[in-house]
């Protein structure tokens, strides 16, 4: 019997164009044994969430520089629910004031990763995450 390895989407929101953190990331967690699908840029909130349920996702990592993330990431969240994805764990990563961590984390983000976080750090998470 082999362990079920971890379902992972990655997607860009919005109208930013940079992706390297986001393939960096989707690489890291390839890497570490998660099944990894990259929706590439400038999805919609309905896109990301249409895809998180067509490929039946255990995550979805959202990658935000643009500063949209209060918006674009309560849309995706409701989706997801409206979807009845509530088991999905929603995990946010980009330029994110230290101010808006917690109305994220309020709202179901489980976790928040800025510039600079180490791919250990956001393997390590989504591992917990999925675990407990």
């Amino acid at each position: 019997m082999t362990e079920k390895k971890i379902r992972v989407l990655v997607a860009k929101p919005g109208l930013d164009g940079h992706d390297r953190g986001a393939k960096v990331v989707a690489r890291a967690l390839r890497d570490a044994g998660m099944e990894v699908i990259y929706t590439g840029l400038r999805q919609t909130p309905e896109m990301i969430a249409e895809a998180a349920l067509q490929e039946d996702v255990d995550v979805v990592g959202l990658s935000i520089l643009s500063g949209a993330h209060m918006a674009l990431t309560p849309r995706i969240m409701e989706l997801l629910r409206a979807n009845g994805q509530t088991h999905v764990k929603v995990f946010l990563g980009g330029i994110i004031p230290d101010e808006d961590m917690l109305r994220l984390k309020e709202m179901g983000v489980a976790g928040v990763f800025g510039p600079g976080a180490s791919t250990e750090d956001i393997i390590r998470d989504v591992q917990t995450a999925m675990a407990g």
